[in-house]
């Protein structure tokens, strides 16, 4: 459960500055969206990949003691003593490269299919202060009914980063040999997963919205708004929205 409570940590705490994307898919959501603009998404993922990798290195320091006691010194990436699935995620012995990559794109496509709903004001939305917590309790569901496979990495920089650390850190090069060449399905999977979810929740939910709503006497009288609006209005605060 620590993993939920960690994304809802980090979302209290950035939300209010970068939207709290803290994944490079969400943000590749968000420009497929237009919520945010093409221009940004490079300077997001650089940042989402800095900060896994600065947690993994993080950890290493934190646990530096416990690691080298309970490896005696030896970073190993596979076997009974291994200690490189801490940072990063590796597949399960009956695992194949294609059930893995399908694995991370229905994850992540849940994923963003429950964050487009949640902050969806048109649909059911849950009040802003609470989102944080329900994209962390969404993240722990994910990680409960689809972690079996490869410990549901759903996240490239959550993945990549904190591999690239432990690769110069010690356990070398096979974190990206180990599982078949394993490293580039929790990188591509979850970006693929992106789209599939986005596509899915406005083809199926959010095109079937009304612009406007209006309920008089048990009826609904559709009016749209002016088309000018957006460029009107207020920003508006937003979990997974940046007003760039």
């Amino acid at each position: 459960m620590a993993w939920g409570f960690a994304v809802t940590a980090g979302a209290y705490v950035a939300a209010g500055v970068s939207g709290a994307h803290l994944n490079p898919a969400v943000s590749f959501a968000m420009c497929l969206l237009g919520r945010m603009t093409w221009m940004l998404l490079p300077v997001y993922c650089v940042s989402q990949f800095a900060g896994a990798f600065l947690g993994a290195v993080t950890v290493f320091g934190l646990y530096y003691d416990a690691l080298h006691t309970y490896s005696e010194g030896n970073w190993t990436v596979t076997g009974p003593m291994s200690t490189a699935g801490i940072f990063a995620t590796y597949p399960s012995d009956h695992l194949s490269i294609p059930n893995g990559f399908a694995d991370q794109v229905i994850a992540t496509a849940a994923l963003l299919a429950c964050i487009l709903a949640i902050t969806d004001e048109q649909n059911c939305p849950a009040p802003k202060g609470l989102q944080p917590f329900l994209i962390g309790v969404i993240v722990q569901l994910v990680g409960m009914s689809m972690g079996l496979n490869c410990g549901y990495p759903i996240n490239p920089a959550r993945d990549l980063a904190p591999r690239a650390f432990t690769a110069i850190a010690g356990w070398g090069f096979e974190v990206f040999e180990a599982g078949n060449h394993w490293w580039w399905v929790p990188v591509i999977g979850p970006m693929v997963g992106a789209v599939v979810g986005t596509l899915a929740y406005v083809l199926f939910i959010e095109i079937h919205h009304p612009t406007d709503t209006e309920m008089t006497s048990g009826t609904v009288t559709r009016r749209n708004k002016p088309s000018d609006s957006r460029k009107t209005d207020p920003p508006e605060y937003e979990l997974v929205q940046t007003a760039a």
